[in-house]
């Protein structure tokens, strides 16, 4: 766990994400543990840090994460041309250097030089092009590292996973078979397990329809695809339970019952989340081989370059990282070659019993 490395990527430099990643890191003590490591610029980094008003923020300037120092903000350059910020609105002309950020932070990330990547919030809008054709973060890195994913909302009081992320409400229906739905279960069940230390993770399954469908009266899905994905589940030795309808279910607190909740839509996962945890959740991209968090609001144009982002949401994401990181490593010592170590201990007192 020695000189844990922590990437940052800025997000949209036209919105919020480099202010709350300032503020973040203007107190030393957030990253005494580990190095943190800005992928950008330091011209543009300074320019968000007079906005917030800070006269000590020092970057040490490295060319590789190799170099990173802990206790220091480490920054790698990842261009060198004089951008133009248009704080607040959408710039496709300044969509490349927020990809530049994060593919250079990604690359990294995937060669094993930084244990975890924050990813600041960025602008769809502007990204979305034939040369980064994804619809979010989840997804990019779902295809960066060839990979199943959950989208995960966490909260210290609430987990929520979504079945589909980023997809248009009319087309969330067709797009749900038992599978998918059991492979979500599945991924949510492991991350519970590897990245939050649950043994037997409870998670509760929504359902999809009005009332889950009441008993077919408003759609047949629960009864057709979710309930059987659910079983299944069980099956397996997961304990999954439902289909849940969605308001009752959040309108009279049974969330607290569980360890975890899965949601089948976007919208019916996170408009709960975020009225219960805004500002404080994280958006962590469960079931991929590497460490993944983001804060859980977008680019804020509204407010951006008037120093009123709270950066809670951020501050959170990268503690997260930080402790699936050590979730993860004492997951891999406690179940590493778990049979051997019981026949090693147990010839051990057998030695000891006979000297």
């Amino acid at each position: 766990m020695a000189h844990i490395k922590i990437g940052i990527s800025i997000g949209d430099m036209n919105g919020i994400g480099l202010e709350v990643i300032i503020k973040t890191l203007a107190n030393p003590a957030v990253y005494k543990h580990f190095a943190p490591i800005i992928y950008g610029s330091p011209k543009v980094v300074s320019y968000h840090k007079n906005i917030v008003g800070l006269e000590e923020f020092t970057l040490n300037i490295i060319s590789t994460p190799q170099q990173a120092q802990q206790g220091v903000i480490n920054i790698i350059p990842c261009w060198q041309e004089n951008i133009n910020i248009t704080l607040g609105l959408v710039s496709p002309e300044n969509a490349k250097f927020t990809i530049l950020s994060l593919t250079q932070a990604t690359s990294d990330l995937k060669n094993g030089l930084i244990h975890a990547l924050v990813t600041a919030p960025i602008n769809k809008q502007s990204v979305y092009s034939d040369s980064f054709p994804f619809r979010g973060h989840t997804e990019y890195f779902a295809q960066e590292f060839n990979s199943k994913y959950l989208m995960l909302m966490v909260h210290d009081e609430l987990k929520i996973g979504v079945v589909t992320g980023h997809l248009p409400l009319n087309e969330v229906a067709a797009s749900l078979t038992k599978e998918i739905i059991l492979d979500k279960i599945k991924l949510l069940d492991s991350s519970l397990k590897k990245d939050f230390g649950f043994e037997k993770g409870r998670i509760a399954v929504l359902g999809l329809n009005p009332h889950a469908g009441d008993g077919g009266v408003i759609g047949n899905e629960e009864e057709t695809i979710i309930k059987p994905a659910i079983l299944e589940a069980k099956a397996k030795g997961i304990l999954a339970f439902g289909p849940f309808s969605s308001d009752g279910f959040f309108g009279t607190n049974q969330y607290k019952k569980y360890d975890a909740v899965l949601a089948m839509y976007h919208d019916q996962g996170l408009i709960p989340f975020k009225t219960l945890a805004f500002t404080e959740g994280v958006n962590y991209s469960a079931g991929l081989p590497f460490i993944r968090t983001s804060p859980d609001h977008g680019t804020g144009y509204d407010i951006a370059g008037k120093n009123e982002a709270d950066e809670t949401s951020f501050r959170n994401s990268l503690f997260l990282a930080y402790d699936i990181i050590k979730a993860r490593k004492s997951f891999e010592k406690d179940h590493f070659n778990p049979i051997v170590k019981k026949e090693r201990h147990f010839e051990d007192e057998v030695v000891k019993e006979e000297g």
